[in-house]
């Protein structure tokens, strides 16, 4: 039976939430309102005792089983703040949760479950993906008679994450632009059903990673769609396929969405700890990245945009690439691959080039008698604008520059790797692989290709999580490609053939 949106406007304003959660506070970002000419707000939800609003929606469909159901136990797979929700609100209700969660989930977060869920919560560790362990979960839940608690996709749970907008609308009611991140589509189903019945003048933009936009892709097919692969980088909005009921009242109540990249995102981290010292973790700063990206785009001034800060589950060791992404984010560095002469002096003409900019990062590489390749990292203050005037400067200067800024590849492999160029001619081919974190995965890899083919390029690259990225060439005969690509596909692992890609026949093809 479909909810009507009165009924959910009552099960949001009757939901139990506080029992665990706390009202959370809204705050306003100063720096970056008076970078933006806006007033920005931030709902604060790593408020809450487990980081994240994850919290309102597991407790609120806990607290509307029957008592049979209580009995019995719950049920969730998960590997991020869905379960540490379920673990905290089973815990204090003193009800038996059993967490599903990868084979592949770092420890740290295995712990966080541990710890929330006491003596009330087993851990069952099953598969290598999401898509595995929730499986698992299922026939449990038949086999045991759990009652299933799905992260994002049931009434009781979208209602409990609409207790959210019903802080908000109390503490700030003139909000012109409200932006909520996207995964399952919980979070924005909620506050989407409750502002609109009571604020319907507010407009409400959906916010997706560009690399899980699973929203985006159910509007174009006018129903939910399953994504072939997700980033997983902002792995807290890393959903393959959105639910039915958050697709039926996000399809219908947001007013616009739009996707950020993984730079604009941690541009967005950088930003809410610019202005309140708190790490959001990658899905906790899409709304900052898109108000950015908003105003910017439409350049608007003067209105009051927010933001919900949706959780701050980060693992430690992703700070490194967020530092290293931020600045090319917020469009104050450039990167570049340039060919300069090989001669004396060289690379001082260069830096005159470039002129008082700072250079921050610098990689160089003899490429023969003639001439180098170097990998030039440059400081802007002007955004895109200066980014085509600097290129346009070195090629009027005789330099022949590739504009790396919005390379995937370059950003998180070849900028590690120059230099690197076979002596001979090969038949090489270059895959980019997400690559399972779990012991044992590397020798799975190799010993799946066999000795056939020659490993002539490997780079490994991990920040915090489940899946590392991996670069990876190969001397292919032409007509061992058709065998080469079973054997990929045995692997079951998400990759694409890069072998094209100007970032790898820049620096390291031998062409």
């Amino acid at each position: 039976m479909t909810v009507s949106d009165h009924d959910y406007l009552k099960k949001v304003l009757l939901a139990p939430v506080y029992d665990v959660a706390v009202a959370s506070d809204l705050v306003l970002m100063s720096r970056l309102s008076a970078e933006l000419g806006n007033d920005i707000f931030l709902k604060r939800e790593d408020q809450q005792p487990v980081k994240s609003f994850k919290l309102r929606g597991a407790y609120n469909r806990i607290c509307s089983l029957t008592d049979a159901q209580r009995e019995a136990g719950v049920i969730a797979a998960s590997a991020g703040n869905h379960a540490q929700g379920l673990a905290y609100g089973a815990h204090t209700k003193g009800i038996r949760a059993t967490i599903v969660m990868p084979e592949t989930t770092p420890d740290i977060k295995v712990e966080a479950v541990r710890r929330f869920g006491g003596q009330n919560v087993k851990i069952v560790l099953h598969g290598t993906s999401f898509d595995q362990a929730n499986d698992h979960a299922k026939a449990l839940c038949e086999s045991e008679g759990y009652t299933y608690v799905p992260p994002f996709d049931n009434p009781d749970v979208i209602a409990g994450q609409g207790t959210v907008a019903r802080e908000l609308l109390e503490q700030n009611p003139y909000i012109d632009v409200l932006f909520v991140a996207i995964g399952g589509g919980g979070l924005a189903a909620g506050i989407a059903v409750y502002l609109k019945q009571l604020k319907p003048d507010i407009r409400i933009i959906g916010v997706e990673s560009e690399e899980s936009a699973c929203f985006a892709a159910a509007r174009e097919a006018g129903k939910p769609v399953t994504l072939k692969n997700v980033g997983i980088f902002a792995d807290g909005v890393a959903v393959r396929t959105m639910g039915e009921e958050t697709f039926r009242l996000c399809d219908r109540l947001l007013d616009d969405t739009m996707t950020v990249s993984n730079d604009e995102i941690c541009g967005a981290i950088k930003d809410i700890f610019d202005d309140t010292r708190v790490i959001a973790e990658p899905a906790g700063a899409l709304s900052v990245a898109a108000i950015r990206k908003y105003a910017k785009h439409h350049d608007i001034q003067g209105k009051r945009l927010g933001g919900i800060l949706c959780g701050a589950n980060i693992n430690f060791h992703t700070l490194r690439y967020v530092s290293e992404r931020c600045e090319l984010g917020e469009q104050k560095e450039a990167v570049f691959a340039v060919r300069i002469p090989e001669r004396p002096g060289a690379f001082k003409q260069f830096c005159e080039c470039v002129g008082n900019k700072a250079i921050t990062e610098f990689n160089y590489r003899y490429a023969n008698d003639s001439e180098a390749h170097i990998f030039v990292g440059v400081k802007l203050k002007g955004g895109k604008s200066e980014y085509a005037e600097l290129q346009q400067e070195l090629e009027t200067r005789g330099y022949a520059c590739v504009n790396l800024s919005d390379n995937e590849l370059a950003k998180l492999h070849v900028r590690h790797m120059v230099g690197g160029r076979p002596p001979t001619i090969l038949n090489e081919q270059v895959f980019a692989f997400e690559f399972p974190e779990r012991p044992g995965a590397l020798l799975n890899f190799l010993t799946t290709l066999s000795d056939r083919w020659n490993i002539t390029l490997f780079h490994y690259r991990n920040h915090g999580a489940a899946q590392g990225l991996v670069l990876a060439g190969f001397d292919i005969e032409p007509d061992s490609r058709e065998d080469f690509n079973a054997h990929l596909a045995k692997l079951d692992y998400d990759y694409q053939d890069v072998s094209d890609d100007p970032a790898y026949r820049f620096f390291l093809s031998h062409d």
